[in-house]
């Protein structure tokens, strides 16, 4: 039977190890003419401007991954108060008083484990097990998302898991649900964290590529 899950960008569901999980987010900032959507769950990068943008809106570079979305608050120009949306749909798509900031909330701990579906079929529970403790890539899904939800479209590219260091995600678990254990289909949740993450205090995953053409 198919799994339930379609793609839902990375959602935060722990953090590595036994310490306490707050699941608490940083307030960054959303250059208020980006015209880019940024969507919920969907992988942030850090912008020489102070900024964040969509991972893979850098044309190329070694930009690290910062979290992940997990909402937005900005003033409405027309209706004179704050807006909450747990997505920044574009410039082009709201009214913002300029004269305020564009708030972003993202969930940055760099040891956070999230649950991402798969984009593929695993073949088998065997052959998803042996892909815990390899890397792989979003793709160009890590810029797309549902502007009816707001929620991201990222999902891990199966064809992209292997060993090769420079892969933005590490693969450290699947989890079990019982709606999603189909691995003949698309669908299967694992767990993963960020391998070159801005705010980690060493990385050896410095040089992964983000571009509008791969995502990341």
């Amino acid at each position: 039977m198919a799994n339930s899950n379609t793609a839902f960008g990375l959602r935060p569901v722990g953090i590595v190890g036994s310490g306490v999980n707050s699941t608490g987010v940083t307030e960054y900032e959303i250059a208020s003419d980006n015209t880019n959507a940024i969507y919920q769950y969907g992988i942030c990068v850090p912008l020489a401007a102070g900024v964040i943008a969509y991972a893979g809106a850098t044309d190329g570079g070694t930009t690290q991954a910062l979290g992940v979305l997990m909402g937005v608050q900005y003033q409405d120009s027309v209706q004179k108060k704050p807006v909450w949306i747990n997505y920044w749909p574009g410039s082009g798509s709201v009214s913002v008083d300029t004269n305020f900031p564009v708030k972003a909330f993202v969930a940055d701990n760099p040891t956070q484990i999230f649950k991402v579906a798969s984009d593929a079929s695993l073949t088998d529970r065997a052959t998803a097990q042996a892909a815990v403790f390899a890397n792989a890539s979003l793709g160009t899904s890590a810029r797309t998302g549902s502007s009816d939800t707001g929620v991201s479209n990222s999902a891990l590219g199966v064809s992209t898991i292997a060993t090769t260091a420079t892969l933005p995600l590490r693969i450290v678990g699947i989890a079990d649900e019982e709606a999603n254990r189909d691995f003949t289909a698309a669908g299967i949740p694992m767990l993963v964290r960020l391998n070159a993450h801005f705010n980690a205090t060493t990385s050896r995953f410095d040089s992964q590529t983000t571009a509008t053409s791969t995502g990341i």
